[in-house]
């Protein structure tokens, strides 16, 4: 009598037999509707920079930005997160064209919103980094540190201001304690209650991040350890997710997507509202630069990274390839 628990009668090579019947019983799927696309806006330019670093990811000027959000929304791509960057003329101290309501990412946001209206889910990274002359996360104080509350001011002035011009949700990326509060209590002042906030709580201190920095212009002097979460840690990241939850917190975040993929399963598991997942700079740029040189097959490593974000947990993906992605998906379907 064969014993169907354990070989030969277990044979789980049958539902791998055809492609249709792997698809059949597929385990998780992509969905256009799961992706979210970061696209970068820059203040004083005519023409589409390209970003050495990261090859088909540019620089937009609003015109093609517009152009960018109308086709996310053909593809079926749930959102987009839009970066500002500014002349550099304009960066100080203060990061204080992140708060003028004419700043580069403000106009930004009224004219995708006037594009694309609610077919797309707007959303802006709420951060000073890409706005002040040292390319830190918030305002320094007289030893040259991040001073943490100081910088909550700003962020609330930030969030008021990107509602104001269009976003529908914002996106506090500083890692500043108390930072989701903040922006709570500064939304709520101006009647704002609907705008949604995507906590960025385990944002972690990466190597990979090499490459955003030339997409925005970065002036960063030094490294942003402390305030930005130590690759080692864990339980961290679930002491920073307890809070943002307390403080009002209406999704949440895990960046970069790959390597913390421990981290965003942890996360997953213990919360009841939408988690995403950030692709980041470093992980695009991998991945392109080994399919140039023909290392492997850039299509099959896309969509196998993203299915492994997926596998762990993540609702939401922000990734360059949101848009190329959603088309693909939509011409399988």
């Amino acid at each position: 009598m064969t014993v169907y628990g354990s070989f030969p009668g277990a044979r789980p090579r049958r539902l791998r037999t055809t492609p249709a019947m792997r698809r059949m019983v597929a385990e998780n799927r992509l969905h256009p509707a799961d992706l979210i696309l970061p696209a970068f806006v820059r203040e004083g330019i005519g023409e589409p920079v390209a970003i050495s670093a990261m090859p088909g990811v540019q620089q937009h000027t609003l015109e093609t930005l517009r152009k960018a959000a109308v086709e996310a929304v053909e593809a079926g791509v749930a959102g987009i997160m839009l970066f500002g960057v500014p002349a550099d003329e304009k960066k100080d101290a203060a990061g204080t064209a992140g708060t003028d309501p004419d700043g580069i990412l403000q106009v930004a946001l009224r004219e995708v919103r006037a594009e694309v209206g609610d077919d797309l889910v707007i959303m802006s990274d709420l951060c000073l980094d890409e706005y002040t002359d040292h390319g830190h996360c918030g305002v320094l104080d007289a030893d040259g540190r991040v001073d943490n509350d100081a910088t909550l001011e700003r962020y609330a002035e930030m969030a008021q201001v990107q509602a104001d011009a269009g976003a529908h949700v914002v996106g506090p990326s500083g890692m500043m304690d108390g930072q989701v509060g903040v922006v709570r209590d500064a939304l709520d002042t101006i009647g704002k209650e609907d705008v949604s906030i995507l906590a960025y709580t385990a944002k972690y201190s990466s190597a990979f991040y090499g490459p955003f920095r030339e997409a925005v212009g970065s002036s960063l002097r030094g490294d942003r350890k402390t305030y930005q979460q130590d690759p080692a840690n864990l339980r961290e990241s679930m002491r920073e997710l307890a809070l943002d939850l307390d403080e009002g917190a209406d999704m949440v975040m895990v960046k970069p997507a790959g390597p913390y993929l421990d981290v965003l399963a942890k996360v997953a598991e213990a919360v009841d509202v939408p988690v995403a997942a950030y692709q980041i700079s470093g992980e695009y740029a991998m991945i392109e630069a080994a399919a140039e040189r023909g290392w492997i097959d850039r299509e099959k490593a896309i969509m196998e990274s993203l299915l492994g974000i997926k596998r762990a947990g993540a609702n939401m993906i922000l990734t360059y390839w949101a848009t190329e992605v959603a088309r693909g998906i939509g011409r399988e379907g």
